[in-house]
């Protein structure tokens, strides 16, 4: 039996028993097995891995393992070009889409409250979500860590807290979204992005309260669902708030 020594770095370590985090573990092995087996065997899904290092140089999840190597494992760099290193897959994901798994429609809707393009797979089953991540070119975002080990993913995260508000802060950070926040641009319920529309358009889909005091309106081109700024915007703007509390930005202007 044959022995490599597997160290994983950053936030990889989250996927480790306690005992294991930032020490090289021995990974015992028969034949000549795939870098990717290893790193899964420990936990820590692909699509999580940015950089591997196998005995120093930077390979490909199909590198094969020998008798004492050593394998250092990156998870992503949002903020670094890579590209020199990069082994692991072609290029990186630079359109910020997300897919979310049915068990975060919360965080999904809060993340569309941001103006994020956020899709919410509810009642999917995982080879379909899965398919329409690869289709669309979504990063995945779950609670389940053998979703993310299916083979065809190339992107995903598995989203520590199991608090919306702090997801969708988690999410911001991980992913370096300050910058890209645009709260109130869309859909809550679809996802898709909201224009604005003429008074005089919608007018008959209006409560005569509202029409008699709000001349302004934003209109989902996808689904339809009219929207306007009501009593419920101050509880909404405070909600993006809390979201963005620690990270670059602090407000919503």
């Amino acid at each position: 039996m044959a022995v490599a020594f597997v160290r994983v770095y950053g936030q990889l370590n989250d996927f480790l028993p306690p005992e294991l985090r930032q020490h090289a573990i021995p990974y015992p092995f028969p034949g000549t097995p795939a870098v990717k087996d290893a790193i899964e065997a420990l936990g820590v899904p692909h699509v999580e891995v940015e950089l591997i290092l196998l005995n120093g140089e930077s390979v490909d999840f199909a590198a094969r393992l020998g008798d004492g190597d050593r394998l250092a494992v990156y998870p992503k760099f949002e903020s670094l070009d890579l590209r020199d290193l990069l082994r692991v897959r072609r290029e990186p994901l630079r359109r910020v889409a997300f897919l979310l798994d049915g068990h975060l429609g919360k965080l999904a809707r809060f993340l569309r409250l941001l103006g994020l393009d956020a899709a919410h797979a509810d009642g999917c089953r995982d080879e379909d979500l899965v398919a329409f991540a690869v289709r669309e070119g979504r990063i995945v975002l779950t609670r389940d860590r053998e979703l993310l080990k299916r083979r065809a993913l190339s992107h995903g995260y598995w989203v520590r807290s199991t608090d919306p508000v702090e997801q969708a802060r988690e999410v911001v950070r991980r992913f370096d979204l300050a910058t890209q926040v645009r709260p109130f641009t869309r859909c809550l319920a679809c996802g898709g992005v909201l224009s604005p529309v003429a008074k005089e358009e919608v007018c008959e889909r209006i409560p005569p309260r509202v029409a008699a005091w709000r001349d302004e309106y934003l209109l989902c081109r996808r689904c339809g669902k009219l929207y306007w700024e009501g009593t419920h915007h101050p509880r909404l703007r405070a909600t993006v708030d809390r979201i963005l509390e620690g990270t670059a930005i602090t407000g919503t202007g």
